[in-house]
C-alpha cells in the first residue's frame, strides 16, 4: 500500500472508524449486565486500547516524510 493511500486510510479510521467503534463499544457495554465499577473500568480500558493493535500497520510511519516522493520535493 502506498504512503498516500495509508495516509487516507488512517484519516478515514480516525474520523469515521474510531467514533463508530466507540459508539459500538458503549452500546454493547450498556446492554450488558451491570459489572462492578472496577471491572467495568478495566473493560473500557481494554476496549480503548484494543482497536489499535489490528490497525497499527496503517499508522506506522504516517508522521514521516513521504518515502515515495521524488527527492526534489
Amino acid at each position: 500500500m502506498t504512503y498516500k493511500n495509508r495516509k487516507r486510510l488512517s484519516l478515514f479510521v480516525l474520523v469515521i472508524g474510531l467514533p463508530a467503534y466507540i459508539v459500538l463499544a458503549v452500546t454493547i457495554m450498556s446492554e450488558a449486565t451491570r459489572f462492578p465499577k472496577m471491572i467495568e473500568f478495566l473493560i473500557y480500558v481494554i476496549l480503548g486500547i484494543a482497536w489499535v493493535f489490528p490497525l497499527k500497520w496503517v499508522f506506522k510511519g504516517i508522521g514521516q516524510p513521504d518515502p515515495d516522493a521524488p527527492d526534489g520535493k
